[in-house]
């Protein structure tokens, strides 16, 4: 799934329709090519030109054609090329979006490649997204997740160490010095429901939960509430507005204002924040989200994307490949170098060690990464997402036990409008 902060139709002729864009592949000069449809800015041009030479020349039959695809009606486009007879090779995927795609029968089954490419190391926030029904039709490609950013100087004025900073209580001990003197100790809005939902899996708790075949709302249950409690005393250190989430306004602007120790953002908000004041060049760090006990990180949402192959495509050797090489260990580490992403295996957290915001988004990711509930009902919650009012109404001092019945019970009412 698309993070927001994190960089990311068709350059082909869209008014020629989706067969413009599939895979005409075939062969050249006893070449074959392969249609691949990747993300705008999941990597940079210079990283996609290495890649498609490093390939080319390791696997001189088969010749690779990048298409860039836009996020916004991806889903849409990509059911339809699927349900097509001209499909492209290989599609880039948000990892939430997965189970969506194979539900309609459209993606190959890759369960078979899980083995050779180390899938027992996969972080678990891309690896259980990209399954569906017991079998494997998403490769884990890259990840990102959110951190916290902080002004250095602040922290420094303070007396604060961030390095020390392990613990749910160390970080609200902490903030709660930082707020004050004009200075919020942290901006955090009403309605982050990433941030919530991490706070409610380090108490145990789940947004959603499946028996016998259906799903049920679980912010009512008592560690998803707890989970809640802590949102509601960290936010309340801060001035974030209750009725919006950190698009409105965007968090990064208001931190470049110059009165914010903190927010939780993806690390490339670090970028946005220096650009919007550039005075704050130089002072602004990472750590990881502190965890409720020091022994881990603090649960994360793992947004990314999978690599997925569709049933209809004519080049099924030559896209597994493709897949192959561009998750496996190789590539993985110049690509999480090359973007700053987290790479898709725990045991290559390293690659990333001198970047600070990525070393800091992978020890949260390799330890405690999770994903929403993997199903294609799922969608649905987002697309109303009861989890933002519930937080509002918690917050502005409503009950948590009452607004977290509602709350589930909208999210059941959703995910099984369709069954």
């Amino acid at each position: 799934m698309k993070l927001r902060l994190l960089a990311w139709v068709s350059v082909c002729a869209v008014t020629a329709g989706l067969s413009a864009c599939g895979s005409s592949g075939g062969a050249e000069s006893g070449r074959t090519t392969i249609d691949v449809w990747l993300m705008r800015d999941s990597v940079s041009t210079e990283f996609q030109k290495d890649f498609v030479k490093g390939f080319e020349t390791a696997h001189p039959d088969i010749k690779v054609r990048i298409q860039i695809q836009e996020w916004d009606g991806i889903g849409e486009k990509v059911t339809a090329a699927l349900a097509s007879n001209d499909a492209p090779d290989v599609i880039e995927a948000g990892n939430t979006q997965v189970a969506q795609f194979a539900a309609g029968g459209g993606l190959a089954d890759l369960s078979d490649e899980v083995g050779e490419l180390g899938g027992k190391d996969w972080l678990k926030g891309l690896a259980e997204p990209g399954s569906y029904e017991g079998k494997q039709y998403g490769i884990p490609y890259y990840a990102a997740n959110r951190v916290v950013i902080h002004r250095t100087d602040l922290f420094e004025k303070a007396g604060i160490d961030p390095a020390e900073i392990k613990t749910r209580a160390q970080w609200t001990a902490a903030t709660e010095k930082l707020d004050e003197g004009g200075t919020q100790g942290i901006y955090l809005p009403g309605q982050m429901w990433y941030a919530l939902a991490g706070f409610v899996w380090d108490e145990g708790g789940d947004l959603a939960t499946e028996s016998g075949g259906a799903w049920q709302g679980a912010l009512d249950t008592p560690e998803a509430i707890r989970g809640m409690e802590f949102y509601k005393e960290l936010q309340a250190l801060g001035k974030g507005p209750k009725d919006s989430d950190e698009d409105d306004p965007p968090q990064a602007d208001v931190m470049a204002k110059g009165d914010v120790a903190q927010i939780i953002s993806t690390p490339g908000g670090a970028k946005v924040i220096t650009e919007a004041n550039p005075e704050l060049e130089g002072k602004l760090g990472f750590f990881p989200i502190p965890g409720k006990s020091a022994s881990k990180p603090g649960a994360v949402f793992t947004g990314g994307s999978d690599l997925v192959v569709p049933a209809a495509s004519a080049h099924q050797d030559a896209a597994r490949t493709f897949v192959k090489e561009l998750t496996g260990d190789t590539w993985q580490k110049k690509l999480a170098v090359a973007m700053s992403y987290v790479p898709n295996k725990t045991t290559l957290a390293d690659a990333v060690a001198d970047d600070p915001g990525a070393a800091a988004m992978a020890a949260g990711a390799a330890e405690n990464s999770h994903a929403t509930p993997n199903t294609p009902a799922w969608a649905a919650v987002e697309a109303e997402n009861p989890i933002k009012d519930y937080m509002t109404a918690v917050i502005t001092g409503g009950s948590a036990e009452s607004e977290a019945k509602k709350a589930s019970e909208a999210i059941t009412r959703a995910m099984n409008a369709g069954s």
